[in-house]
């Protein structure tokens, strides 16, 4: 008996140091909502003295001004709130400062007597966080760092009278299941004494598969040890076998910091934490185990991520503005330009022996309004391609037919003596989207006319076989360099031999987007002076 009596006494006494040194507010009330019992962290959030708050109602603290409304539904929930539910609302302090808080209530009866435990976290910083991740990181660290030091006092004051055992158990049992972190002690060789129910949740495990059983170790990532096993090697010249004493060291000379970890739960999954290890000493300074407080950052991580992809995309878009206005400036300057100057001159010929020359000029204002035509339309498809606005109809065609019809359409446009050559094999019948594979051979076609030489062949080929496409369209003019060939797709892209070229380099990113959009893969075979070949197929595999 007097074993069991002793047993009790060291848990009581460490639910009574929880809840001296808890980082958070802890309430006891009575029935009525008068105060019985209040934390130090309480006080200094609220700035009052223990003896002023004892015996007056809980809701003094929650004095909204001009909001009785607020006020008796705030009653009504410390007297009926189910345990476990959440409240919003706002606390006041001593001064009149307002506190946005969250307040979370647990019923217990002790002595015949009913009692209220309400945790009041102030949720301040987490309204804040989407907007200041930055802040948000400083109060979280100097709120572990709070935590670090409330439960390292904690350890070295770990004593309750036995007449107090049964009321400390009931109410600190209730603060360590709920403080909202997770509380993990062991003793000096690591084995697990302490597993909370926030610990539980979390990992997965449940206290009796690792309590007298199991090391911290079980759910923490080997990498990150041997990480730190290294660090601590370079940072204080020792080498340490022991995984757990890795683990360990800073905290055996007194050195607390919150490090980031990934935790293991019991079906594999990881999350991220910050962990905070404090060493556990007797009476005589001896160490006896270890505390960790883990609070898991999962949501901060993704307000990370996202705050970092919203400034990448934010970067590329002013890049992409910038390389638009420059570009678009010059590629319109150019044909514009020619327009102005062949009217000017079409209107001195007025002889009819000028005819020619009107007709030079004519020429010019023809393919000038084609090119102004053609980077437009480059910009709009490359408009509704980053909306998302591009659907694929996939539809029954005849594709001997439709490249027949698409070839003609592009005749007026090829250089001087440019000859298309196109062979079908295979069945002429497939299933596509008709629009975009008539956009596809356009682009594609144009630029085998742009870069090859006047006379060239320009050879098109296409092939069915069951339900899959492949299209080839090969010029034989200056080639691609094997550098220039990573890159093509890109935006704005322009071989260093294209430079001269009139062109917006935008479409082979359009092809490209095009071909995506249509389950293809397109293949590019260039070498410099030779020609290029692209091929690209398409198949209705998903």
């Amino acid at each position: 008996m007097p074993r069991s009596v002793k047993s009790g006494n060291e848990s009581s006494s460490h639910f009574e140091a929880l809840f001296k040194n808890a980082a958070m507010s802890i309430i006891i009330a009575n029935n009525d909502g008068k105060i019985s019992n209040i934390n130090p962290y309480a006080l200094k959030v609220f700035g009052y003295a223990r003896k002023e708050l004892i015996g007056k109602k809980m809701t003094m603290l929650f004095q909204i001004r001009n909001s009785g409304q607020n006020l008796q539904l705030l009653r009504t929930y410390l007297k009926n709130g189910k345990p476990g539910s959440n409240l919003n609302t706002i606390a006041v302090s001593k001064s009149g400062r307002q506190i946005p808080v969250e307040v979370s209530l647990n019923h217990y009866e002790s002595g015949g007597k009913d009692f209220v435990v309400a945790f009041i976290i102030n949720v301040s910083s987490r309204r804040k966080a989407e907007a200041a991740i930055a802040k948000l990181t400083d109060k979280l660290e100097q709120k572990i760092n709070e935590r670090t030091s409330q439960f390292r006092k904690a350890m070295q004051e770990l004593r309750y009278a036995n007449s107090m055992l049964e009321n400390t158990v009931s109410y600190q049992k209730a603060i360590v299941d709920n403080a909202g972190a997770m509380i993990i002690a062991t003793d000096e060789k690591g084995v697990i004494k302490l597993f909370n129910q926030e610990a539980a949740l979390n990992i997965g495990y449940r206290p009796s598969e690792l309590i007298n059983k199991k090391t911290p170790l079980i759910f923490h990532n080997k990498n990150e040890i041997a990480q730190k096993r290294e660090r601590l090697r370079k940072e204080i010249g020792i080498t340490i076998e022991n995984d757990f004493e890795v683990m360990v060291e800073m905290a055996k000379r007194s050195i607390h910091a919150d490090e980031p970890y990934t935790y293991i739960r019991k079906d594999g999954t990881t999350f991220p934490v910050l962990l905070s290890i404090t060493s556990i000493k007797n009476k005589n300074g001896e160490i006896t185990g270890f505390m960790g407080i883990a609070i898991d950052i999962s949501d901060r991580k993704k307000i990370e991520e996202e705050l970092k992809l919203a400034l990448v995309k934010e970067k590329e878009l002013n890049e992409l503005k910038s390389r638009f206005v420059s570009m678009a400036s010059h590629e319109f300057r150019t044909p514009l330009s020619t327009i102005l100057s062949s009217a000017y001159l079409i209107e001195k010929y007025i002889d009819t022996n000028d005819q020619p020359k009107q007709e030079v000029h004519l020429r010019r204002i023809f393919s000038s309004v084609n090119m102004l035509t053609d980077t437009l339309n480059d910009f709009l498809s490359l408009g509704k391609i980053e909306e998302g606005k591009i659907q694929v109809r996939p539809a029954h065609v005849n594709i001997r037919e439709m490249m027949i019809n698409a070839i003609a359409d592009l005749k007026d446009s090829l250089k001087k003596r440019q000859i298309i050559h196109y062979d079908h094999i295979g069945n002429l019948e497939i299933t596509i989207d008709i629009q975009l594979l008539k956009h596809v051979v356009m682009n594609l076609v144009s630029n085998a006319s742009k870069f090859s030489p006047e006379g060239s062949d320009i050879e098109i080929k296409t092939i069915v076989q069951k339900s899959s496409l492949t299209l080839s369209v090969k010029d034989y003019g200056i080639g691609i360099s094997k550098d220039d060939q990573k890159h093509l797709m890109e935006r704005f892209f322009r071989g260093a031999n294209a430079v001269n070229i009139q062109g917006t380099g935008l479409g082979l990113h359009i092809v490209s987007k095009y071909v995506d959009l249509m389950n293809g893969k397109i293949v590019c075979q260039s070498e410099l002076e030779k020609g290029t070949e692209f091929i690209i197929t398409f198949s209705d595999k998903k």
